[in-house]
C-alpha cells in the first residue's frame, strides 16, 4: 500500500462514503495534475485513509454550521467581532463558534420584556476525570457571584457551568478561568468534549490513577490547536504547554493520514467535527461514567501485579434523538477491540479521523458517529480506523459485571487521608450550601473532583477533620448518604427551562416535586422507605442527563408533558424504552403508581424496577394500569 494506507485491511472492495461525485472529481483533478497514477489506485487509498491536506472542495450537501466553521479563520470570524460591538448578544455566526469556546448564548425566558430578550451566557469549564484544584474552585465561586446568577452548576460530564454572565463581562470571566488552572476551551462545540472518568481520588489503586491520566491525556491531544482561543480572552498569551511527550508525539504523528499537514488544526482542519464528540475512561466493573453512552468508551487493563497493559475499546454510544423522528435514537457503545497501552492515544486519534472524514455534514440531528455504526456495523468501521491506526485491533479482553459507583459518603484514599462524596440535588451549588462548601474547601485548602452523578468530592482530607467537616456541611443538607432518600442518590436532571433554549418542560426545577411524588406512591403501594429507582429527567429528547439509561426516564415532549421510558437497568448496560408519550404532569400517579404496585407485589427478591419492567414487557405493563383500582383492590396476574 503506498503511503498514509497503514496495515490492517484492504480496501480493494471498500468504497468511501465519502467519495461523492464531487470529491471523487477533485481527486481526479488533483491526481490528473500531478501524476500519471490510476484514479482507481489513488481512490483506493488517498480518499478515504489520508488527508493529507485541507480539502479544497466541500461535499455539495453542508448543513449551515459547517459553512458558518469553514469560514471562521478557524474559530475567530465572526466571534471577534461581535464581541466588541455594544449589543447585549452576538449573531448567529458567532453563536455557533462561541461553543467552541465553551460557552452557549442564552435568554431567560422569564426576564424577556415587550420586544426584547433578556440575553446572557452560559460558560462550562473542562475538567478531565472532573478534577478541581483548590484555587480554581475558589475563583469559580467568586466569579458565580460577581458575574453570574450566583450559583454553580456541576454538569453530568464533570464540568462546571456558570449561568448568567452578560457579554461584557465574557473576557473578564474566561481569562480569569484561564489564568487560575482553568479552561473552558472545547467544552462545547463540534470536537471532543470533556474527557471522563472515575472521579475517585484513590491513591494506591493503579487502575484508576491511570484512567485519570489517560482521561488527561486525550483531553490534551484533541483540545483545539489554532489559538483563537487565547487569542479572544487573554490577548494571545497562551499558557506554556505542559503536555506529555507521547501526547505531543501522538498529536504531530501522520504515518496514517490522520493529520492535516501544515494546517493550524492538524486533527481538526477547518471543518472540526461534525458534532460532539464524546470520551469516557474507567476500569472494569465501574460504570461511574456511563461508559456505554459515549462514543469511545476506554477500560483499563492491568496485569495481576496491577500495571497498565492496555485499553478495551468501546464506540458508537450516544443519548441524543428529535421526537417523532424515528432515524433518531439513544445507542449504546458496542466493542471495538483491544491496543496496548503505548497505542492508545493513536487508536482514538484513529476513531476520531473516521469520524471527522466519514460522519455526516448536511443533517445535524444524523451527525453523531452512533449513526455511522449503525449505518455501516462494527465490521467495516473497524476496517475503516484500521487504516488510519496503521495496524489491526486485537481482540476485546473479557470484564466483570459493570456496576455503578457513586463515591458517595466517607472513604480511604489509601495515602493516610479521607475524601467524603456529598450528594448535591441537581448539581446545583447555591445558597447556604454554596457558602458553606466555600468555608470548608477554603480552610482546609481541599481539591475537589465532580462525578458524572452532578455530585461533588470533597479530597485530601486529614482525619482528625472529619468530624468538623461533616458537621459544618450537615447544618446546610450536605449529609453522608444514609441520611438521604435513595431516590434523590441516584436521579439526575439537566437545568432545561428557563435558560436552556430547546427546553420544552420543567427538569431541574421539577425534578425535587416528581422525586416526592414517587416517594409517596410507594408509601401508598406498600414500598420501604429503602427501594428505590434510577429516575432522570431532561426537558427535551437530546438526552444531557442520560434519560435512555434509567429505570425510568421523563423526556420533556411539551408544556408540562413527557414521554416516560422504561425498562433502563441500575448499573447504566441496558437501554430504556419508550413506554407512554404526552403524559401530563398532573397525571404522573395515574400512570406510575399502578407499576409500583405491581412492582412490589410481584418482583422477585431484588429485583430491580428497571429489570422487573423489562421482563414483563409493555403490554402486560399497560394492561396492568388499565385494571388498576388502587393498592387495596388492584387484582392482575401474579408473574414469577
Amino acid at each position: 500500500m503506498a503511503a498514509g494506507g497503514g496495515g490492517g485491511a484492504s480496501f480493494s472492495s471498500f468504497e468511501g462514503l465519502r467519495a461523492s461525485k464531487s470529491v471523487q472529481q477533485m481527486v481526479l483533478a488533483s491526481n490528473q495534475a500531478s501524476s500519471s497514477a490510476a484514479p482507481s489506485t489513488f481512490l483506493q487509498i488517498q480518499s478515504v485513509a489520508t488527508p493529507v491536506k485541507p480539502p479544497t472542495t466541500m461535499p455539495p450537501k453542508r448543513s449551515k454550521v459547517e459553512i458558518i466553521k469553514e469560514h471562521s479563520n478557524y474559530l475567530r470570524y465572526p466571534l471577534k467581532e461581535e464581541l466588541e460591538t455594544e449589543a447585549p448578544n452576538v449573531n448567529e455566526d458567532a453563536i455557533q463558534l462561541i461553543k467552541f469556546h465553551g460557552s452557549y448564548q442564552q435568554d431567560n425566558r422569564e426576564l424577556r420584556g415587550p420586544g426584547h430578550k433578556a440575553y446572557q451566557f452560559m460558560l462550562r469549564t473542562k475538567n478531565p476525570s472532573g478534577k478541581v484544584p483548590n484555587r480554581l474552585y475558589l475563583v469559580m465561586d467568586d466569579l458565580a457571584d460577581q458575574f453570574g446568577i450566583g450559583t454553580l452548576r456541576l454538569t453530568t460530564r464533570q464540568t462546571f457551568q456558570l449561568h448568567g454572565v452578560l457579554k461584557q463581562n465574557l473576557k473578564t470571566v474566561m481569562s480569569t478561568i484561564i489564568k487560575n488552572m482553568g479552561s473552558t476551551l472545547g467544552a462545547c462545540g463540534d470536537l471532543n468534549r470533556n474527557v471522563l472518568a472515575p472521579a475517585a481520588p484513590y491513591k494506591g489503586r493503579k487502575e484508576y490513577i491511570y484512567a485519570q491520566e489517560t482521561a488527561e491525556k486525550l483531553a490534551a491531544l484533541l483540545a483545539p490547536q489554532g489559538g483563537a482561543y487565547y487569542d479572544l480572552w487573554v490577548d494571545g498569551e497562551k499558557a506554556m504547554s505542559a503536555d506529555s511527550p507521547d501526547v505531543i508525539d501522538a498529536l504531530n504523528d501522520n504515518s496514517h493520514g490522520t493529520n492535516f499537514e501544515g494546517s493550524p488544526e492538524p486533527i481538526y482542519g477547518i471543518q472540526f467535527l461534525p458534532r460532539k464528540f464524546k470520551i469516557a475512561v474507567t476500569v472494569p466493573g465501574d460504570n461511574s461514567v456511563d461508559v456505554l453512552t459515549n462514543d469511545v468508551g476506554l477500560v483499563t487493563i492491568c496485569n495481576n501485579d496491577g500495571e497498565l497493559q492496555g485499553f478495551d475499546i468501546l464506540v458508537g454510544g450516544g443519548m441524543g434523538r428529535t421526537h417523532r423522528m424515528e432515524a433518531t435514537f439513544p445507542r449504546l457503545a458496542e466493542p471495538l477491540g483491544y491496543v496496548p497501552k503505548e497505542d492508545i492515544l493513536y487508536a482514538v486519534k484513529a476513531i476520531v479521523a473516521t469520524q471527522r472524514d466519514y460522519g455526516r455534514r448536511d443533517d445535524r440531528r444524523m451527525s453523531r458517529m452512533k449513526y455511522l455504526l449503525d449505518d455501516w456495523g462494527i465490521e467495516k468501521f473497524r476496517s475503516v480506523v484500521e487504516q488510519y491506526y496503521g495496524k489491526p485491533f486485537q481482540p476485546f479482553k473479557e470484564l466483570p459485571p459493570w456496576e455503578f459507583q457513586s463515591y458517595l459518603g466517607w472513604h480511604e484514599q489509601g495515602d493516610g487521608h479521607l475524601f467524603f462524596g456529598l450528594h448535591v440535588e441537581n448539581g446545583r451549588i447555591k445558597g447556604e450550601m454554596k457558602k458553606a462548601l466555600r468555608r470548608v474547601i477554603e480552610k482546609y485548602e481541599l481539591n475537589v473532583w465532580i462525578t458524572p452523578n452532578q455530585n461533588i468530592i470533597l479530597c485530601d482530607i486529614q482525619t482528625s477533620w472529619r468530624s468538623r467537616i461533616t458537621k459544618a456541611l450537615a447544618g446546610v443538607g450536605l449529609l453522608s448518604p444514609r441520611f438521604v432518600d435513595p431516590l434523590h442518590l441516584s436521579a439526575m436532571a439537566c437545568p432545561a427551562l428557563p435558560l436552556c433554549p430547546l427546553a420544552i418542560a420543567e427538569a431541574e426545577r421539577g425534578a425535587p416535586d416528581i422525586l416526592q411524588r414517587i416517594r409517596d406512591m410507594f408509601e401508598r403501594v406498600g414500598l420501604r422507605a429503602s427501594d428505590s429507582l434510577v429516575v432522570r429527567v431532561t426537558g427535551c429528547p437530546n438526552g444531557c442527563a442520560r434519560p435512555y439509561m434509567a429505570e425510568l426516564g421523563l423526556v420533556g415532549d411539551g408544556p408540562n408533558s413527557y414521554q416516560i421510558w422504561l425498562g433502563g437497568s441500575p448499573n447504566q448496560t441496558r437501554l430504556a424504552e419508550t413506554f407512554m408519550e404526552r403524559v401530563k404532569l398532573q397525571n404522573l400517579e395515574a400512570v406510575l403508581e399502578p407499576l409500583f404496585h405491581l412492582w412490589r407485589r410481584d418482583r422477585q427478591t431484588g429485583e430491580a424496577f428497571g429489570d422487573f419492567t423489562h421482563k414483563l414487557g409493555f403490554a402486560v405493563l399497560k394492561d396492568y394500569i388499565d385494571s388498576y383500582k388502587g393498592p387495596n383492590k388492584a387484582k392482575g396476574l401474579i408473574v414469577r
